[in-house]
């Protein structure tokens, strides 16, 4: 499907109901671009992306986008520094530029990972304004919730960043592991599961995912 043009405006969520449900549906109707977006923008919000490459093992996530965007491999939020603690004023949120920046941190992934091709990925986006920024957190576990993302569920570590040096002892991730290529990960020592056991579950976890083509 080709990706429309670029309108912020189009991907700003504005209810004062501030209804999970309707945030969900606004979601599923945004507009979907290229990965990253093709222009930078302000705000903070929560994303989706999707696969429509040919890697035989997401062939099952390529066919079921391949007329409508419905089928998330991966769901995520970006919220500024500080939002844990309170402390991300209105304007700090206006201006906070975490949402573009987690998209192309997420591009940068993608394109290091073996197997994978980033014009294989879509993404779609909303940004949370003002009181709306609190629906963040639920609205990106109301998504996974709906989806259960291939990479949110069945493999982890997709979102995971750098752990820095003395922390190197963990293992290395399953998306890691799979689609190996991004240098800091291989730094990571601890124990990690057999590629074989990753593809198995992401095989299982595919089978129950929509409808058959």
């Amino acid at each position: 499907m080709k990706s429309q043009v670029f309108d912020r405006s189009e991907h700003v969520y504005r209810n004062d109901a501030f209804v999970v449900k309707d945030a969900v549906r606004f979601f599923n109707g945004t507009p979907v671009h290229t990965l990253p977006p093709p222009e930078s923008f302000l705000g903070t919000g929560v994303y989706a992306l999707y696969y429509t490459g040919s890697n035989p093992l997401y062939k099952r996530y390529a066919e079921l986008n391949r007329l409508s965007y419905g089928y998330p491999v991966y769901v995520g939020k970006a919220v500024p520094k500080g939002w844990r603690q309170a402390r991300s004023s209105d304007s700090v949120l206006h201006q906070s530029r975490e949402l573009i920046g987690r998209l192309r941190e997420h591009g940068r992934s993608i394109t290091l990972g073996a197997d994978l091709l980033l014009e294989d990925f879509r993404c779609r986006f909303v940004i949370f304004e003002a009181e709306g920024s609190d629906m963040i957190s639920t609205i990106e576990a109301a998504l996974i919730k709906l989806n259960k993302p291939l990479w949110n569920t069945a493999v982890d570590g997709f979102g995971n960043h750098d752990p820095g040096r003395g922390r190197y002892e963990q293992a290395k991730s399953d998306w890691d592991v799979i689609h190996e290529g991004r240098a800091w990960a291989n730094k990571c020592n601890g124990k990690h599961a057999e590629k074989n056991t990753i593809i198995f579950n992401i095989r299982l976890h595919l089978k129950k995912l929509g409808p058959s083509q």
